[in-house]
């Protein structure tokens, strides 16, 4: 019997030992669960500065940029306005060949400059009217259709495929001007 005791004893122990260590193991888990957790939270701290500063260069570069862009085309208008500066000098007002010639190559000069930047006129004379291309500022009597554009008023620009300017112009009410001023004839006479 004293060995029975004994094996049993012993198997107690040994499952004694093993309970311990499946606790030491669970605390050894909790442990390293927790040192796990808190390098966790270190890199997401990290990473969450690392984007924020991120964000900033990102805001700060492209500020730079626009400046640089802008500084660029401000420079080619600024050949621009010493054309302009040298074409008023009296010498050459007294000259009108000479005058026009110089107006006409510096228009040129700032139509290029636009071009340069993907600006295009809109071509809107003649045209039918389009409420994305064109602002209609008055309906007038003409030899075009109805709803053609008539006169344009102030130019319209497109820059890259996106309207910065629309034509301001005036649309024919589709009535020829011979007729009205026969209507406005006709209206005289009956008063």
């Amino acid at each position: 019997m004293t060995k029975k005791k004994t094996e049993k004893k012993q198997k107690e122990k040994k499952q004694e030992e093993k309970k311990q260590k499946k606790e030491l193991t669970l605390e050894e888990k909790y442990l390293n669960l927790l040192a796990e957790n808190a390098e966790l939270k270190d890199k997401w701290v990290r990473n969450a500065a690392e984007f924020e500063n991120f964000r900033r260069r990102t805001i700060s570069e492209k500020s730079d940029w626009i400046k640089n862009a802008t500084e660029r085309i401000v420079l080619e208008l600024c050949d621009v306005l010493d054309n302009f500066e040298r074409a008023m000098h009296p010498e050459v007002e007294k000259n009108r060949e000479v005058y026009e010639k110089g107006i006409e190559l510096i228009f040129q000069q700032l139509d290029g400059v636009l071009k340069k930047e993907g600006v295009k006129k809109i071509e809107a004379l003649g045209e039918e009217f389009d409420p994305q291309f064109h602002e209609a500022l008055a309906h007038i009597p003409s030899e075009l259709e109805d709803n053609k554009i008539a006169a344009v008023i102030q130019n319209g620009y497109i820059m890259n495929s996106k309207v910065i300017r629309p034509a301001r112009v005036a649309v024919s009410n589709g009535e020829k001007p011979e007729e009205v001023k026969s209507k406005k004839n006709k209206k005289k006479n009956k008063v």
